[in-house]
């Protein structure tokens, strides 16, 4: 038996998420034909985390065991072969069989895109969320670095999260912009379902005015969702990066 480990790129556009669900059409989905048409196994892959309907990956990673003798410089290319022009393998090694690529995973990276132009960049259009209105950028970074540290993240959680605790650690978060462009980037030990996305609507209700760097930091301690601002569209997520000791 081999374990193989993947970093797969994807565009979520036309994807109900990640994780196989009964309607089908799910990134895992996908990739899974693909390995049965590679290798006549049924394989169930394992990923670091599901990415919600609409959201994308650059790095996300898989794992999975099968007994082909495919040799592991050939992996990527005879998968690629297989899958849509939308999914992608980057890379593919292999690790011991005890690999997990989600209980294993150290560190994740989302990257939340914004065009805040009057009209939105029709090439873009499917990975910036679009939102013309002038915002106080420097309000919205001072908001965003409060993030940063150990917390209890249930005000920017969805109530649908089932994890027993609501408590993860920010590492780094930082806003970038340019030409109506913006790109807010938080890297965490772990995240909450909507996490970064419910983040992000808060701090465009900051970015608006309609609320302050107090108040953002007042619902951060609430512990309480109905407390924070909106879900950011799916869209505007991409998964970067997810870091492991090996």
């Amino acid at each position: 038996m081999r374990n193989i480990r993947m970093i797969v790129s994807y565009d979520g556009t036309k994807y109900y998420g990640f994780q196989t669900q009964p309607i089908g059409n799910t990134i895992q989905d996908i990739i899974e034909h693909g390995l049965k048409i590679l290798t006549g196994e049924e394989i169930s892959i394992t990923a670091s985390g599901r990415t919600d309907a609409g959201v994308h990956a650059r790095g996300q990673v898989i794992n999975f065991i099968t007994r082909s003798p495919i040799p592991i410089e050939r992996w990527a290319l005879a998968l690629n072969s297989r899958l849509p022009k939308d999914i992608a393998v980057l890379t593919a090694d292999e690790v011991p069989l005890n690999f997990h690529s989600s209980h294993f995973a150290k560190r994740k990276t989302y990257r939340y895109s914004i065009d805040t132009n009057k009209f939105a960049d029709v090439f873009e259009r499917h990975y910036r969320y679009h939102y013309p209105m002038p915002l106080l950028v420097s309000a919205m970074e001072e908001a965003l670095s409060k993030v940063v540290g150990e917390h209890d993240f249930t005000s920017f959680a969805s109530q649908r999260s089932t994890k027993p605790t609501h408590v993860r650690t920010i590492l780094r978060a930082s806003l970038e912009q340019s030409k109506g462009k913006i790109d807010i980037l938080v890297t965490g030990n772990g995240f909450l379902y909507n996490m970064v996305r419910i983040i992000v609507g808060t701090l465009l209700w900051v970015g608006e005015g309609k609320l302050d760097v107090e108040d953002f930091e007042r619902i951060l301690k609430a512990k309480d969702r109905s407390a924070a601002g909106p879900t950011a569209m799916s869209h505007g997520l991409t998964l970067m990066e997810v870091e492991y000791d090996f």
